[in-house]
């Protein structure tokens, strides 16, 4: 058995792709995945090697899923909700002499009754260059973090 194992590992290297599209069908009984040969070799090797030779032992697997699950993230913790101020607070901003207000909503920012996505898409469209609107509108320290 070890002898057809070794020359069937070895007629994959010189397998056409139809062939080994054919081989995974055989093995997997599923269609080939859309991968590249070097893919589609190491994972009929593999495939190859565990029919006759046995998989993983339990004991591996149970440590595998255990050190997964040691690294997984918890499902139920999201990710920290971005530091917004509360839809309805006015930003007022002074810039050359004008008084700027801009509305928090839920989704965006509303200055001069236009709807913006961001706070710096406002700021430029006060001052004409790139600015951090977080910075602009004095929620966030330039320097610091």
């Amino acid at each position: 058995m070890k002898e057809s194992v070794l020359s069937q590992l070895a007629a994959l290297k010189g397998a056409s792709a139809p062939v080994l599209k054919a081989r995974w069908r055989e093995l997997f009984d599923t269609e080939p995945p859309a991968y590249n040969r070097r893919f589609l070799e190491s994972r009929l090797a593999y495939r190859i090697q565990e029919l006759a030779y046995g998989g993983l032992s339990r004991e591996t697997t149970e440590r595998l899923k255990a050190m997964a699950k040691q690294y997984e993230k918890p499902a139920d913790r999201k990710a920290r909700p971005p530091l917004r101020p509360v839809a309805g607070t006015k930003l007022i901003r002074e810039w050359e002499g004008v008084e700027h207000c801009v509305t928090v909503r839920h989704d965006d920012f509303e200055y001069l009754g236009r709807p913006y996505k961001s706070l710096s898409s406002v700021a430029r469209q006060i001052t004409g260059t790139q600015w951090n609107g977080w910075v602009f509108f004095g929620l966030k320290n330039s320097v610091g973090k």
